[in-house]
């Protein structure tokens, strides 16, 4: 089944103008992988490519949020600017894109049937060696979270809040897209912990340079 007939069958025609649908559907990878340690939890790891990448950077740069070194952290509620918006187009179609069998999506129907699909956003820029501590993003949101992530190769360490030696380690290479739902959104912690000697993966050190990450969420009405 072609995207658009995948498309129109869940959400019927598009409203958007050719134009805006073939920009977004230059952004949109459909390799998806399951982490079947946590439910919920699917990863992408090449929904951008490199270009599109770079060009993502650019108009996050050209929002000016971090111009003094101490301002690392931007967050936006319902006025998401238009390539945010693009963004979360993409990552509903990439979605829809993953498997022709509605009950393996990487997001559950019902989420991505909501519009919008996010209305929060938080970018970060982490400089090396700077992380997240091990957390369950607040109730405050709904059910389905979304991470890009760009730069910087970087491990995600998942928890479970039941059994907190029970782990999950997760490689997000630069262009990589994570998206959270049920158990993994809200039974697992997860955390990001680029201190020198934690960032390895097969057994080798990542190289760490500063890492941008776009999170989408939507809040409870």
């Amino acid at each position: 089944m072609d995207e658009k007939a995948v498309l129109e069958r869940v959400f019927g025609h598009s409203s958007s103008s050719d134009s805006e649908r073939e920009e977004e559907e230059e952004v949109v990878g459909c390799d998806w992988e399951e982490i079947r340690e946590v439910k919920g939890l699917w990863v992408s790891r090449s929904f951008l490519s490199p270009h599109q990448q770079s060009t993502l950077c650019s108009a996050i740069r050209s929002e000016n949020w971090f111009t003094e070194p101490s301002n690392n952290q931007a967050m936006r509620f319902g006025d998401l600017p238009p390539w945010a918006i693009r963004l979360t187009h993409s990552i509903r179609d990439s979605v829809l894109l993953a498997s022709d069998d509605d009950d393996r999506l990487p997001l559950p129907l019902d989420l991505l049937s909501r519009q919008p699909l996010f209305d929060q956003m938080i970018v970060n820029m982490y400089q090396p060696g700077e992380g997240i501590c091990a957390h369950v993003d607040l109730l405050r949101f709904e059910d389905g979270i979304a991470i890009v992530s760009l730069e910087s190769s970087c491990v995600m360490n998942f928890t479970s809040v039941d059994n907190e030696l029970v782990s999950v380690p997760v490689l997000l290479n630069p262009g990589s897209l994570v998206v959270m739902s049920g158990e993994a959104r809200y039974r697992w912690k997860h955390e990001i912990n680029r201190r020198p000697g934690f960032q390895t993966w097969q057994g080798h050190e990542l190289d760490q340079m500063r890492r941008t990450s776009v999170t989408l969420r939507k809040l409870c009405e």
